[in-house]
């Protein structure tokens, strides 16, 4: 006798068995989660030559060099802003350079026990905090791509850069000038690299196609020439030298509650 499970034919589609094994596959790959898009990670190291920096001599301190990446054909990148720290301490801006995604804000934290005026009146964003007395903080929204150098109002030895990318994908080298980039969606980029004491003509012959897919990246490393910089004293916010003596004082007239 024939089993019952055998009386259709395999050649009808109308075989209620059949229907049953393609609807059970369907909701298989229905309840399936959708593959995420693959993403890789580019890795590198730089190096900074013909320095005249006593810590890349000292230290081969090849830190504060920016490496980013944004589509070969320009379409755009999806960005996430967020909220970056760059304090004040022992009369340094810590980090000394720091890469956003456009739209993010950065805080500025005065963890010294003096006063300190944080500003920028660069092309890459004007901003000026104002004074601010010891444990306050500001915080400052930048809203378009660009290089902000940022200098403190009282203390001319402070600087700092801040980049802020219409991209995700970044990275600052570290000390042993390594960066690392994570998530990078497969396709063909165009990678960026920017540092303090470099050219415009240095940093553009180091740019490359890359293509990223889901297997790692490692460039070879990106010698960083700092020859042709020129260190130039700047001006404080009021576009003036500052005063050959600087006085930290506990309390400033403009600071003093009525």
């Amino acid at each position: 006798m024939t089993s019952p499970s055998h009386t259709c034919s395999e050649s009808k589609t109308t075989c209620p068995a059949r229907i049953a094994r393609g609807t059970s596959s369907a909701v298989l790959l229905a309840l399936l989660p959708a593959l995420p898009a693959l993403a890789g990670t580019v890795t590198g190291s730089v190096r900074l030559i013909d320095s005249h920096d006593t810590g890349v001599h000292r230290n081969n301190d090849y830190s504060g060099a920016v490496i980013w990446l944004e589509r070969r054909d320009g379409t755009a990148l999806p960005l996430q802003p967020q909220v970056a720290q760059m304090a004040q301490k022992k009369k340094l801006f810590v980090p000394s350079v720091l890469a956003v995604p456009v739209g993010s804000a950065v805080s500025f934290p005065n963890f010294d026990p003096i006063f300190h005026n944080a500003f920028s009146n660069f092309d890459g964003q004007i901003f000026d905090v104002g004074l601010y007395p010891p444990g306050a903080d500001r915080k400052v929204p930048f809203r378009r791509a660009g290089i902000v150098r940022v200098f403190c109002n009282i203390h001319p030895t402070m600087s700092a850069v801040i980049v802020v990318l219409n991209t995700m994908y970044m990275a600052v080298s570290n000390a042993d000038g390594s960066f690392r980039i994570d998530g990078v969606k497969e396709g063909e980029y165009r990678l960026h690299v920017f540092h303090e004491r470099a050219t415009e003509q240095t940093l553009h012959a180091l740019e490359r196609i890359l293509t990223v897919g889901d297997d790692p990246v490692s460039l070879p490393p990106l010698e960083i020439s700092e020859s042709g910089h020129i260190q130039l004293p700047h001006k404080n916010k009021y576009g003036k030298d500052y005063p050959a003596v600087i006085e930290d004082r506990p309390m400033y007239p403009a600071s003093r509650k009525p």
